[in-house]
Protein backbone atom coordinates (compact mmCIF):
# COMPACT_ATOMS: atom_id res chain seq x y z
CA UNK A 1 0.00 0.00 0.00
CA UNK A 2 0.86 3.65 -1.01
CA UNK A 3 0.76 5.83 1.97
CA UNK A 4 1.00 9.51 1.40
CA UNK A 5 -0.04 13.10 3.32
CA UNK A 6 -2.76 12.78 0.70
CA UNK A 7 -4.59 9.54 1.27
CA UNK A 8 -3.73 10.47 5.35
CA UNK A 9 -6.03 13.88 4.92
CA UNK A 10 -8.35 12.79 2.79
CA UNK A 11 -9.51 9.11 4.07
CA UNK A 12 -8.49 7.32 0.62
CA UNK A 13 -6.51 3.93 0.38
CA UNK A 14 -4.48 5.03 -2.93
CA UNK A 15 -2.98 8.26 -3.83
CA UNK A 16 -5.10 8.06 -7.28
CA UNK A 17 -7.98 10.82 -8.03
CA UNK A 18 -10.15 10.92 -11.11
CA UNK A 19 -10.57 14.97 -11.09
CA UNK A 20 -13.56 16.63 -12.15
CA UNK A 21 -14.61 16.45 -16.53
CA UNK A 22 -17.44 17.93 -18.22
CA UNK A 23 -20.04 15.33 -19.19
CA UNK A 24 -17.70 12.88 -17.54
CA UNK A 25 -17.68 13.04 -14.15
CA UNK A 26 -21.00 10.93 -13.41
CA UNK A 27 -22.54 9.08 -10.17
CA UNK A 28 -21.08 5.33 -11.38
CA UNK A 29 -17.67 6.57 -12.59
CA UNK A 30 -17.12 8.19 -9.30
CA UNK A 31 -18.21 5.66 -7.47
CA UNK A 32 -16.44 2.80 -9.05
CA UNK A 33 -12.93 4.78 -8.22
CA UNK A 34 -14.23 5.38 -4.95
CA UNK A 35 -14.86 1.37 -4.70
CA UNK A 36 -11.52 0.88 -5.98
CA UNK A 37 -9.75 3.17 -3.05
CA UNK A 38 -9.49 6.56 -5.45
CA UNK A 39 -10.99 9.53 -4.50
CA UNK A 40 -13.43 10.14 -7.64
CA UNK A 41 -14.80 13.98 -8.23
CA UNK A 42 -18.81 14.54 -9.42
CA UNK A 43 -18.98 17.16 -12.17
CA UNK A 44 -20.86 20.18 -10.48
CA UNK A 45 -21.68 21.68 -13.75
CA UNK A 46 -22.58 18.83 -15.98
CA UNK A 47 -26.05 18.53 -13.77
CA UNK A 48 -28.09 21.14 -15.16
CA UNK A 49 -29.51 22.52 -11.47
CA UNK A 50 -28.84 22.26 -8.32
CA UNK A 51 -31.28 20.15 -7.50
CA UNK A 52 -30.16 17.77 -10.20
CA UNK A 53 -26.38 17.81 -8.47
CA UNK A 54 -28.52 16.71 -5.14
CA UNK A 55 -29.60 13.67 -6.51
CA UNK A 56 -26.43 12.96 -8.61
CA UNK A 57 -25.01 13.23 -5.43
CA UNK A 58 -27.23 10.54 -3.84
CA UNK A 59 -26.86 8.21 -6.57
CA UNK A 60 -23.26 8.07 -6.12
CA UNK A 61 -24.40 7.35 -2.30
CA UNK A 62 -26.40 4.56 -3.37
CA UNK A 63 -23.46 2.95 -5.35
CA UNK A 64 -20.64 3.42 -3.27
CA UNK A 65 -19.73 3.75 0.81
CA UNK A 66 -16.33 5.13 0.26
CA UNK A 67 -15.17 8.83 0.61
CA UNK A 68 -15.66 10.74 -3.08
CA UNK A 69 -16.32 14.59 -3.89
CA UNK A 70 -17.57 17.53 -6.24
CA UNK A 71 -16.13 19.45 -8.77
CA UNK A 72 -16.79 22.74 -9.16
CA UNK A 73 -15.30 25.16 -11.89
CA UNK A 74 -15.14 28.56 -11.60
CA UNK A 75 -14.84 30.37 -15.05
CA UNK A 76 -16.09 33.87 -16.55
CA UNK A 77 -18.70 33.74 -18.82
CA UNK A 78 -21.94 36.01 -20.36
CA UNK A 79 -24.77 34.11 -18.04
CA UNK A 80 -22.88 32.22 -15.11
CA UNK A 81 -24.23 29.34 -13.58
CA UNK A 82 -25.64 29.68 -10.11
CA UNK A 83 -22.30 29.20 -8.21
CA UNK A 84 -24.01 30.08 -4.70
CA UNK A 85 -26.82 26.98 -5.55
CA UNK A 86 -24.45 24.80 -6.18
CA UNK A 87 -22.29 25.08 -3.29
CA UNK A 88 -24.84 25.25 -0.96
CA UNK A 89 -26.43 21.76 -2.61
CA UNK A 90 -22.69 20.26 -1.68
CA UNK A 91 -23.01 21.21 1.35
CA UNK A 92 -26.23 20.24 2.00
CA UNK A 93 -25.58 16.88 0.80
CA UNK A 94 -22.95 16.08 3.74
CA UNK A 95 -20.29 16.20 0.73
CA UNK A 96 -16.85 16.45 2.48
CA UNK A 97 -13.99 17.02 -0.74
CA UNK A 98 -14.48 19.61 -3.28
CA UNK A 99 -12.45 19.91 -5.94
CA UNK A 100 -11.95 23.87 -6.97
CA UNK A 101 -10.85 25.21 -10.67
CA UNK A 102 -10.85 27.93 -12.83
CA UNK A 103 -11.32 31.41 -10.85
CA UNK A 104 -10.31 32.06 -6.93
CA UNK A 105 -12.26 30.21 -4.94
CA UNK A 106 -12.03 31.65 -2.04
CA UNK A 107 -15.69 33.69 -1.83
CA UNK A 108 -16.37 30.13 -1.19
CA UNK A 109 -14.10 28.80 1.35
CA UNK A 110 -15.34 30.24 4.70
CA UNK A 111 -18.58 28.00 3.96
CA UNK A 112 -16.89 25.14 2.66
CA UNK A 113 -14.70 25.46 6.19
CA UNK A 114 -17.61 25.75 8.02
CA UNK A 115 -19.24 22.24 6.92
CA UNK A 116 -15.82 20.56 7.45
CA UNK A 117 -15.18 20.43 3.48
CA UNK A 118 -11.43 19.59 2.17
CA UNK A 119 -10.60 21.65 -0.59
CA UNK A 120 -8.68 20.60 -3.19
CA UNK A 121 -7.61 23.39 -5.71
CA UNK A 122 -6.26 23.19 -9.70
CA UNK A 123 -3.26 25.17 -10.27
CA UNK A 124 -1.42 25.28 -13.73
CA UNK A 125 1.67 27.27 -12.07
CA UNK A 126 3.86 27.80 -8.77
CA UNK A 127 2.84 31.20 -7.90
CA UNK A 128 -0.80 30.13 -8.44
CA UNK A 129 -0.55 27.08 -6.03
CA UNK A 130 1.23 29.73 -3.24
CA UNK A 131 -1.96 31.80 -3.68
CA UNK A 132 -3.91 28.79 -3.08
CA UNK A 133 -2.21 27.67 0.21
CA UNK A 134 -2.08 31.17 1.35
CA UNK A 135 -5.94 31.18 1.31
CA UNK A 136 -6.48 28.23 2.77
CA UNK A 137 -7.60 25.45 0.87
CA UNK A 138 -6.17 22.07 2.05
CA UNK A 139 -4.01 21.27 -0.93
CA UNK A 140 -3.22 21.45 -4.57
CA UNK A 141 -3.66 19.53 -7.88
CA UNK A 142 -0.80 20.87 -10.25
CA UNK A 143 -1.35 20.77 -14.12
CA UNK A 144 1.54 20.52 -16.14
CA UNK A 145 1.47 21.19 -20.03
CA UNK A 146 0.92 17.63 -21.30
CA UNK A 147 -2.84 17.56 -19.59
CA UNK A 148 -6.13 17.87 -21.07
CA UNK A 149 -8.09 21.18 -20.60
CA UNK A 150 -6.48 24.47 -19.77
CA UNK A 151 -3.20 24.24 -19.03
CA UNK A 152 -2.49 27.52 -18.04
CA UNK A 153 0.23 29.69 -20.43
CA UNK A 154 3.07 29.48 -18.68
CA UNK A 155 4.12 26.04 -21.28
CA UNK A 156 5.74 24.10 -18.06
CA UNK A 157 5.92 20.42 -18.41
CA UNK A 158 5.02 18.03 -15.02
CA UNK A 159 8.83 17.22 -14.81
CA UNK A 160 9.79 20.86 -13.86
CA UNK A 161 6.41 21.77 -12.52
CA UNK A 162 5.74 19.37 -9.84
CA UNK A 163 9.45 19.61 -7.85
CA UNK A 164 9.01 23.39 -8.09
CA UNK A 165 5.94 22.90 -6.44
CA UNK A 166 6.70 20.31 -3.78
CA UNK A 167 9.54 22.25 -2.89
CA UNK A 168 7.57 25.80 -2.32
CA UNK A 169 4.41 24.58 -0.51
CA UNK A 170 3.95 23.13 2.79
CA UNK A 171 -0.15 21.28 1.68
CA UNK A 172 -0.26 18.09 -0.07
CA UNK A 173 0.41 18.31 -4.33
CA UNK A 174 -1.26 15.98 -6.33
CA UNK A 175 0.68 15.76 -9.79
CA UNK A 176 -1.91 15.78 -12.75
CA UNK A 177 -0.95 15.85 -16.57
CA UNK A 178 0.83 13.03 -18.42
CA UNK A 179 -0.35 10.02 -15.67
CA UNK A 180 -1.54 6.93 -16.80
CA UNK A 181 0.06 4.16 -15.41
CA UNK A 182 1.95 2.83 -12.32
CA UNK A 183 5.84 5.02 -13.81
CA UNK A 184 3.48 8.15 -13.55
CA UNK A 185 3.11 7.56 -10.34
CA UNK A 186 5.81 6.27 -9.22
CA UNK A 187 7.63 9.45 -10.89
CA UNK A 188 4.78 11.85 -9.36
CA UNK A 189 5.82 10.37 -5.87
CA UNK A 190 9.78 11.25 -6.72
CA UNK A 191 9.09 14.20 -7.83
CA UNK A 192 7.48 15.54 -4.61
CA UNK A 193 3.45 14.81 -5.31
CA UNK A 194 1.69 13.27 -2.72
CA UNK A 195 -0.43 11.57 -5.22
CA UNK A 196 -1.72 11.76 -8.68
CA UNK A 197 -4.67 13.17 -10.62
CA UNK A 198 -6.12 11.36 -13.90
CA UNK A 199 -8.61 12.62 -16.04
CA UNK A 200 -8.33 11.25 -19.69
CA UNK A 201 -7.24 7.80 -18.27
CA UNK A 202 -10.00 7.07 -16.26
CA UNK A 203 -12.33 8.83 -19.46
CA UNK A 204 -11.15 5.77 -21.21
CA UNK A 205 -12.79 2.75 -18.49
CA UNK A 206 -15.48 0.82 -18.22
CA UNK A 207 -17.29 3.21 -16.17
CA UNK A 208 -16.60 5.67 -18.14
CA UNK A 209 -20.83 6.95 -19.14
CA UNK A 210 -18.67 8.00 -22.82
CA UNK A 211 -19.63 6.42 -26.47
CA UNK A 212 -16.94 3.29 -27.33
CA UNK A 213 -16.30 5.00 -30.24
CA UNK A 214 -14.25 8.03 -27.70
CA UNK A 215 -12.57 5.66 -25.77
CA UNK A 216 -11.53 3.52 -29.20
CA UNK A 217 -10.18 6.75 -30.49
CA UNK A 218 -7.75 7.65 -27.03
CA UNK A 219 -6.80 3.94 -27.11
CA UNK A 220 -5.79 4.36 -31.04
CA UNK A 221 -4.47 8.18 -30.59
CA UNK A 222 -0.91 8.99 -30.03
CA UNK A 223 0.93 11.14 -28.01
CA UNK A 224 0.98 13.79 -31.22
CA UNK A 225 -2.67 13.56 -31.36
CA UNK A 226 -4.01 16.90 -29.56
CA UNK A 227 -4.17 20.44 -30.47
CA UNK A 228 -3.70 23.66 -28.39
CA UNK A 229 -6.43 25.62 -28.79
CA UNK A 230 -7.31 29.56 -27.84
CA UNK A 231 -3.75 29.74 -27.82
CA UNK A 232 -4.16 33.76 -29.83
CA UNK A 233 -6.88 34.54 -27.17
CA UNK A 234 -4.55 33.52 -24.19
CA UNK A 235 -6.85 30.81 -22.98
CA UNK A 236 -5.27 27.73 -24.47
CA UNK A 237 -7.11 24.51 -24.04
CA UNK A 238 -5.75 20.91 -25.15
CA UNK A 239 -8.14 19.08 -26.67
CA UNK A 240 -8.61 15.88 -29.14
CA UNK A 241 -7.02 15.83 -32.88
CA UNK A 242 -9.96 16.51 -34.98
CA UNK A 243 -11.46 18.35 -37.93
CA UNK A 244 -13.21 20.61 -35.66
CA UNK A 245 -9.82 21.35 -33.46
CA UNK A 246 -8.11 21.51 -37.06
CA UNK A 247 -10.05 23.99 -38.14
CA UNK A 248 -10.30 26.07 -34.94
CA UNK A 249 -6.66 26.58 -34.77
CA UNK A 250 -6.57 27.44 -38.75
CA UNK A 251 -9.11 30.55 -38.07
CA UNK A 252 -6.73 31.54 -35.25
CA UNK A 253 -3.93 31.73 -37.45
CA UNK A 254 -5.47 33.60 -39.48
CA UNK A 255 -6.39 36.14 -37.59
CA UNK A 256 -9.74 34.95 -36.39
CA UNK A 257 -11.28 35.83 -32.79
CA UNK A 258 -13.35 34.09 -30.63
CA UNK A 259 -16.72 34.84 -32.37
CA UNK A 260 -15.54 33.42 -35.60
CA UNK A 261 -15.56 29.94 -33.96
CA UNK A 262 -17.62 30.22 -31.14
CA UNK A 263 -20.42 27.52 -33.19
CA UNK A 264 -17.55 25.09 -33.41
CA UNK A 265 -16.51 24.81 -29.78
CA UNK A 266 -20.11 25.16 -28.20
CA UNK A 267 -20.40 22.90 -25.25
CA UNK A 268 -23.35 20.93 -26.66
CA UNK A 269 -21.23 20.05 -29.70
CA UNK A 270 -19.19 18.27 -27.48
CA UNK A 271 -21.53 17.09 -25.23
CA UNK A 272 -22.67 15.37 -28.75
CA UNK A 273 -19.27 13.50 -29.24
CA UNK A 274 -19.20 11.86 -25.66
CA UNK A 275 -23.08 10.72 -25.92
CA UNK A 276 -23.26 10.32 -30.00
CA UNK A 277 -19.37 8.89 -31.06
CA UNK A 278 -19.09 11.60 -33.71
CA UNK A 279 -15.93 11.96 -33.07
CA UNK A 280 -15.59 15.42 -35.12
CA UNK A 281 -19.00 16.66 -33.86
CA UNK A 282 -17.22 19.21 -31.86
CA UNK A 283 -13.80 19.50 -29.75
CA UNK A 284 -13.40 17.46 -26.91
CA UNK A 285 -10.94 17.18 -24.18
CA UNK A 286 -7.68 14.51 -24.05
CA UNK A 287 -4.27 14.60 -22.84
CA UNK A 288 -0.91 14.09 -24.42
CA UNK A 289 -1.31 11.23 -22.33
CA UNK A 290 -3.39 9.09 -25.58
CA UNK A 291 -0.13 7.93 -26.19
CA UNK A 292 0.36 5.38 -23.20
CA UNK A 293 -2.91 4.45 -23.02
CA UNK A 294 -3.54 0.74 -24.48
CA UNK A 295 -6.98 -0.73 -23.05
CA UNK A 296 -10.19 -0.04 -21.40
CA UNK A 297 -10.18 -1.35 -18.47
CA UNK A 298 -12.34 -1.29 -15.32
CA UNK A 299 -11.38 1.65 -12.79
CA UNK A 300 -10.79 -1.41 -10.20
CA UNK A 301 -8.44 -3.22 -12.74
CA UNK A 302 -6.84 0.34 -13.73
CA UNK A 303 -6.07 1.20 -10.04
CA UNK A 304 -4.95 -2.29 -9.01
CA UNK A 305 -2.56 -2.79 -11.27
CA UNK A 306 -1.31 0.98 -11.31
CA UNK A 307 -0.75 0.59 -7.09
CA UNK A 308 0.49 -3.41 -7.55
CA UNK A 309 3.34 -2.12 -9.99
CA UNK A 310 4.46 0.78 -8.66
CA UNK A 311 5.26 -1.36 -5.31
CA UNK A 312 6.92 -3.50 -7.99
CA UNK A 313 8.78 -0.55 -9.62
CA UNK A 314 9.44 0.88 -6.13
CA UNK A 315 10.74 -2.11 -3.89
CA UNK A 316 12.32 -4.32 -7.03
CA UNK A 317 13.70 -2.03 -9.95
CA UNK A 318 14.38 1.56 -7.92
CA UNK A 319 15.70 -0.22 -4.86
CA UNK A 320 17.91 -3.21 -7.18
CA UNK A 321 19.68 0.10 -9.17
CA UNK A 322 21.34 1.28 -5.40
CA UNK A 323 24.48 -0.16 -5.43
Amino acid sequence: MLRTRFTEMFGVEHPIVQGGMMWVGRAELVAAVANAGGLGFITALTQPTPDDLRREIARARELTDKPFGVNVTILPSINPPPYEEYVRAIIDSGVKIVETAGSNPEPFLPAYKEAGIKVLHKCTSVRHALKAQKIGVDGVSIDGFECAGHPGEDDVPGLILIPAAARALRIPIIASGGIADARGLVAALALGADGVNMGTRFLCTQESAVHQKVKEQIVAHTERDTQLIFRTMHNTARVADNEISRKVVEIERAGGKFEDVRDLVAGARGRRVFEEGDLDAGIWSAGQVQGLIEDIPTCAELISRMVVEAEGLINSRLSGMVA
